[in-house]
């Protein structure tokens, strides 16, 4: 007999990268930050009365959510804040995408399909094209649409103009096109400027990556206020409290200490880069990056022995078993520091081209 539904039989969850214990690893395979939150977190961490935690916190996180807008030029209601990004993506997917046939690209986070079945939709991919960029004309066949960009786990960002068709096209059919933005802090450019063109594009962001708050579990939605209406509708359906009250503070202070957070962007981005540079000089494929990591060509054919000696060595990387990525890792950016140690260890054990 069996006492799970047939839902909880179907699904395949979504695997993590390996978050080690008592193990003194340098950890580039999950794509946290290398540098600490503002200083002003823990300020603000450290002003939350205890007696404050006795009651519920703020349904709609509403200080947050108007230090966000404040950040990025819109209105406090087109701000919907939940625990973590992946949290705010399922209420997206839910509100948006149940019993629709959404499209994706087939190499993208892994998260999607594992929503598509939790909420009951057709799962429909395109695949990128051999150089992994995404094939606009091919997602433009169907819609509604989800778009990792810059996409995962490539690292590669998918132009505003191509993007801005994409828009076009779910618009004029109706739908919603949602862009994830997990990594748009290190990028040159990102999709909120569609936002005054397009009441149907849906961006969501996390604190996880640019503001190093990956262990608070912050993320959040931009979009038209009817957009944000419907994730609330979903919220109430589910966890009306989604965010607790240090998370909140901890976020509204992150996300004000807009000199900071540029600060250790601009560190990760310079090491991104250098290490990328001294790859390709080596002869080993790495793709440009607009992220906070690298996708690097390990092996001409599975990476997993280069995955393996890495760690071997104290460095942990991700290395994907799918057929388009086995050759390739994943790699986060590290710390200034780190990235010395690591592209050298890299380059001694990547095959080159």
């Amino acid at each position: 007999m069996a006492y799970e539904s047939d839902l909880a039989l179907r699904l395949t969850p979504y695997v993590a990268g390996e978050q080690p214990k008592n193990v003194k690893l340098i950890k580039l395979n999950t794509n946290e930050n290398p540098y600490p939150p503002s200083p002003r977190v823990a300020e603000a961490l450290a002003a939350v009365p205890a007696q404050a935690l006795r009651l519920y916190p703020d349904m709609d996180a509403t200080a947050l959510c108007a230090a966000i807008a404040r950040v990025n030029g819109v209105a406090p209601e087109c701000v919907f804040c939940g625990n973590g990004s992946d949290e705010v993506l399922a209420f997206a997917f839910a509100a948006f995408f149940a019993g629709k046939r959404l499209v994706a690209p087939d190499v993208t986070y892994s998260f999607y399909p594992v929503y598509a079945g939790l909420f009951g939709m057709d799962y429909c991919t395109v695949a990128l094209r051999d150089d992994f960029t995404v094939n606009v004309d091919g997602l433009m066949q169907r819609c509604p649409v989800a778009l990792a960009n810059p996409n995962a786990p490539t690292g590669l960002l998918l132009p505003r103009d191509e993007v801005r068709r994409l828009a076009r096209h779910t618009q004029e059919n109706g739908a919603v096109l949602l862009v994830d933005e997990a990594y748009a802090a290190f990028a040159p450019e990102n999709a909120l400027p569609l936002l005054s063109d397009f009441d149907n594009v849906l961006i969501t962001r996390t604190f996880s990556k640019s503001h190093a708050l990956a262990g608070m579990r912050i993320g959040y939605a931009i979009g038209s206020p009817r957009l944000i209406a419907a994730l609330r509708r979903i919220r109430d359906s589910f966890n009306s409290y989604p965010l607790d009250r240090l998370a909140q503070a901890a976020g509204e202070a992150a996300i004000l200490d807009t000199a900071y957070t540029a600060e250790t962007v601009r560190l990760v981005c310079e090491a991104r880069d250098r290490c990328r540079a001294r790859l390709l000089a080596a002869g080993i494929p790495c793709l440009k990056s607009a992220t906070n990591f690298l996708f690097v060509k390990a092996d001409p054919v599975d990476a997993a022995p280069v995955q393996q000696r890495l760690r071997e060595e104290g460095v942990l990387v991700r290395h994907f078993k799918a057929e388009r990525l086995r050759a390739w890792l994943r790699v986060t950016v590290g710390s200034t520091a780190d990235m010395e140690i690591v592209t050298q260890k890299l380059l001694e054990c990547c095959k080159p081209e």
